[in-house]
Parts: structure tokens; C-alpha cells; sequence
């Protein structure tokens, strides 16, 4: 059978960057797969995601663990269908100091954001590069630039992300499979209500646009651009400005916006008016 649509693979996609990330690729004429947790918001999304007029899948799988990763590979295996483009979005933070926040967490955070990451990054890659095409968008962060006091496993996990999206990078200069890193900083979604961090600066702050972060992650990998920092302008001066930084200033910086209670301490010029 021939499809007249490339197919693309999304995880995270019920919300969020994940789901404005599908949503465009549907718009530029992809037919997709969908992942995320969420059952009941993964179907909510990919209704509103085939309005674009394309094929929309939706495969519920818990990305955490070993086995359901497999099966969402197994269902873009099933297709037969080669994977022109796979954004590898999913992922979960977890705010407070690390001496009180709870072990699960901080190793649910490596799971779905590092382990499920190379999990399906082994399975797609090979795939790919067989075909000599494909693109690949891993959704890192301006978060990996720096250490993240009160938040140390998470910006610890996009680190690593980053990392390993520039070594992928290398090992595949010479093939037709191109791999782009996604950084967006504080973004609308809801990621600082599940980790816990609606009483921090960052928290509070106003945040970028979802759609406009995919747009431009989406425009990055079709360029075959190695990373982009993604988000308003304040957003990317942030990440300009950690590339020389020293990290014991990174550190104090972010502990000032991530600290639990940080949003409800008055600004300093508050407190001198």
C-alpha cells in the first residue's frame, strides 16, 4: 500500500508543545502518531489533531516503563510504514530541594525524559538510517545550560538530552538522517502545575507560546538546523547569556526563580518603594 502522506511520530502529544508539535505536522501534511499517559486527553487531542485533514493515530503508553515503550515502537512498527519524522517530546519535572523531594519522582523524571528518550531514539535511528532519511526533534531545554538548583534531576535530565542530541548529531554528519534539539524555556503548559511549582518565580512568570515554540522547533528540523532556542526574546537572551554565564551564577539565578515560595516574595524594588 502507498501513502500519499510522510508519517511522523509525537510523543507528549495530548498538551502542550507535544500537541501544538502534532498538530503543525498534521497542517504541513503529515499523518501522525500520537503518544502520551493520558487515554482520555490523547483522544480529546487527536480529534482536534485530524481537523488538518490527515491520518491521526493515538497510542496510549505509559513511556516510563520498558515494556510500554516497546509497544508504542511496536505500533509504528506494525504500520509498515517508514517514520519520516519523530519528535521525542514526552517528559515530566519535579520542583523542590532534592534533600525533600521524593525518590519516585526524581526517578520518574530520568525514566520518561532519559531512559524512554534513547529507548526509542535506538529503535527509530536504525530505522532511518537504513533509509538513509529521516528527521529527528528531541526536546531538550534553555534548562540544560544551566544547574538547576531546586529542580537538580530535571535541567540534570535535559543536560543530558542535550548532549546526546549533539553526539547523535556527529555519529550521523554523513547519512541523510538529521537529529535537531528543541530548547524552549517557560512555556503556557502544564508543566510547573505537575511538578509542584506554582508558588515559584518561574512558576508565576509569564511564559512563551506553545504554538510558536513548535513552529519554530518544526522549522529548525526541516532546515536541518543542529539546535534551536526556541520562545519569545527574553527566552533566547536567557540562553545566549548562559553560554557565559559561570555556573555558580547559574545556579543562584535559578535558585532565585525556582525556589519553593520564590513567587510570593515581593520584588526587591518592592520592598525599597
Amino acid at each position: 500500500m502507498t501513502y500519499s502522506n510522510p508519517l511522523a511520530v509525537v510523543t507528549g502529544a495530548s498538551s502542550g508543545i507535544g500537541f501544538e508539535l502534532a498538530k503543525q505536522l498534521a497542517e504541513r501534511g503529515y499523518d501522525l502518531i500520537v503518544n502520551a499517559e493520558d487515554d482520555a486527553r490523547l483522544h480529546e487531542a487527536a480529534e482536534r489533531i485530524r481537523a488538518a485533514g490527515t491520518t491521526v493515530q493515538a497510542v496510549r503508553a505509559d513511556l516510563r516503563d520498558h515494556d510500554e515503550t516497546e509497544r508504542l515502537h511496536e505500533a509504528v512498527s506494525r504500520t509498515g510504514r517508514p517514520v519520516a519524522v519523530a519528535a521525542l517530546n514526552a517528559g515530566v519535572g519535579r520542583g523542590g530541594a532534592f534533600l525533600d523531594t521524593d525518590l519516585a519522582d526524581e526517578l520518574s523524571i530520568v525514566d520518561l525524559n532519559v531512559r524512554s528518550t534513547v529507548h526509542l531514539a535506538k529503535r527509530l535511528l536504525r530505522d532511518m538510517a537504513d533509509a538513509d532519511e529521516g528527521r529527528l526533534l528531541i526536546t531538550s531545554s534553555v534548562a540544560s545550560t544551566m544547574p538547576g538548583s531546586f529542580q537538580a534531576v530535571y535541567n540534570a535530565s535535559k543536560s543530558f538530552l542535550q548532549s546526546f542530541a549533539q553526539a547523535l548529531q556527529n555519529e550521523l554528519r554523513d547519512t541523510g538522517v538529521t537529529v535537531t534539539s528543541l530548547m524552549p524555556g517557560p512555556t503556557e503548559t502544564d508543566f510547573f502545575r505537575r511538578a509542584g511549582m506554582g508558588d515559584t518565580k518561574v512558576g508565576q512568570q509569564p511564559k512563551d507560546d506553545p504554538a510558536q515554540v513548535a513552529k519554530q522547533g518544526l522549522d529548525a528540523l526541516m532546515a536541518g538546523t543542529d539546535k534551536t532556542l526556541a520562545g519569545s526574546v527574553r527566552t533566547r537572551a536567557q540562553g545566549l547569556a548562559a553560554k557565559v554565564l559561570p555556573d555558580r551564577l547559574k545556579a543562584a539565578a535559578h535558585r532565585g526563580m525556582a525556589e519553593p515560595g520564590s513567587g510570593d516574595r515581593p520584588r526587591k524594588a518592592d520592598e525599597e518603594a
